[in-house]
């Protein structure tokens, strides 16, 4: 690992030269002098160890162009580059996209892997992938959720750390804001956000109202109509379980029984309805984290990890604005894109510092793939998996630190590329999830939870 570094000269208005040499890494592999001994500084220095008890995972869907925002090339030529400039941040040496200003000022907890990369240039196929560490067997294709797909990482938590509900009623994996109109309970498109082989019983919990809505109630209250329905049945429901226990041996009675019990528990339990329950916030919190979707999902995310659960996804809600930017690229995101981006993110990384969370607590942002270095004739950006940017911060992970360069176009990688394989086996070993454990598919065959190698100079 080598961890790219620069001059403390901090500008208000505009680069030097050797400032944009070095955002641009021009010098061989990106690399000066003073990097490379640092570099070799900090690999002398004893390895960290993971501390997540949680994670959570922040999914940009559609694909954010990491060369607008993590990975600027300000000397490429203009037809690469794009309108944005670099920005200091306050970490020397690292630079990051004018727009994201808030970003920018807490980059000491970021580690910015640049040389992300795979080969699925297709949106399903290419969430499946990083959404799981597992490449989809029909590659290039659009496929729908099948309950053959390899599970995420939600589903792997709810398999391996399902609660004991006596002491845990939250699920172990819960997934907020539903990143297209198409996933949702009855309508499930995407592959990747889901159990899969493991069977829905173990399929996260997945909340795609908008907690940003002033009725956002994710599901009924124990005193309402709905309530009480599921209470009356309670009883209904175990008379048929105690006279017809066979019905038990059926995989899909198995997962009725495991959603009505986990229901049953959300709806009449205090803690559930509390850990849910953004009102219990101050406005000034709520403000402080934008009250979009996507900024009142970071937020419940927090609250979700103070209540132990272990992970988390925040989806980037689909609407009218979201990351598949294929034409008018550079004003979605100056507009629509990255300010409730700079806004959430951001206060999720100070919140959980000021809280004393975020040392244990993985945060994992990224998207399906990056975008075309060239920029097309729409003034957008089309997709390409040759080369991304990944955004971990927290867990024992050291902040302030690059892994990883790409070329002078941010088109592929100039040093080891790390692949989704290579970021779920990091995911896992941060949480103390043994590598080694095998999941078994319906066949009762053994299956690797992940063939990637952990990331673990991160924790330098």
């Amino acid at each position: 690992m080598i961890s790219l570094g620069g001059s403390r000269t901090r500008l208000c208005e505009g680069l030097t030269r050797r400032e944009w040499l070095r955002v641009g890494g021009l010098s061989t592999l990106g690399l000066t002098l003073p990097d490379l001994l640092r570099g070799r500084a900090q690999a002398a220095l004893p390895v960290r160890r993971p501390t997540a008890k949680s994670c959570i995972v922040v999914f940009l869907f559609g694909a954010p162009a990491h060369q607008d925002l993590w990975d600027m090339k300000p000397l490429a030529p203009s037809e690469y580059r794009g309108e944005f400039r670099p920005i200091a941040s306050n970490v020397p040496g690292i630079f990051l996209g004018e727009h994201v200003p808030r970003i920018a000022r807490v980059a000491h907890h970021l580690a910015l892997i640049r040389s992300v990369a795979h080969l699925d240039n297709t949106h399903t196929v290419a969430m499946h992938y990083m959404l799981t560490g597992v490449r989809h067997p029909r590659p290039n294709t659009n496929p729908q959720n099948q309950p053959t797909d390899f599970p995420t990482f939600g589903a792997v938590m709810q398999k391996l750390r399902t609660p004991d509900r006596r002491r845990q009623v939250l699920p172990a994996g819960i997934s907020l804001n539903a990143p297209a109109n198409q996933v949702s309970a009855n309508n499930h498109i995407f592959p990747g956000f889901f159990a899969g082989f493991l069977g829905s019983a173990h399929d996260p919990l997945f909340v795609p109202q908008d907690p940003s809505a002033a009725d956002f109630r994710p599901f009924p209250t124990a005193e309402g109509d709905a309530g009480r329905r599921l209470r009356q049945r309670r009883p209904l429901v175990a008379e048929v379980d105690r006279r017809q226990e066979e019905l038990l041996r059926h995989a899909a009675v198995r997962s009725l029984d495991a959603h009505y019990g986990r229901a049953f528990d959300l709806v009449t339990s205090p803690t559930a309805r509390r850990a849910f329950d953004l009102s219990l916030e101050s406005r000034q919190t709520r403000d402080r984290y934008g009250r979009s979707a996507f900024g009142q999902g970071l937020l419940l995310s927090r609250r979700l990890v103070e209540a132990g659960v272990p992970l988390v996804t925040v989806n980037w809600a689909r609407d009218d604005a979201f990351w598949d930017t294929h034409a008018d690229n550079f004003n979605l995101l100056k507009n629509s894109l990255l300010p409730p981006f700079d806004r959430g993110f951001s206060a999720l990384l100070e919140d959980l510092h000021q809280r004393g969370l975020l040392d244990e607590t993985l945060i994992v942002c990224l998207g399906e793939f990056g975008r075309t270095p060239r920029i097309n004739r729409s003034a957008g950006r089309d997709h390409w998996a040759a080369c991304n940017t990944v955004v971990l911060a927290g867990g024992g992970v050291r902040g302030g630190q690059v892994h990883g360069a790409s070329d002078r176009l941010a088109a592929y990688p100039t040093t080891p590329p790390v692949s989704p394989e290579d970021l779920a086996a990091t995911i896992y070993h941060t949480l103390g999830v043994d590598l080694d454990t095998p999941l078994y598919d319906p066949l009762g065959r053994p299956l690797p939870l992940c063939t990637g190698q952990p990331v673990t100079s991160l924790f330098h």
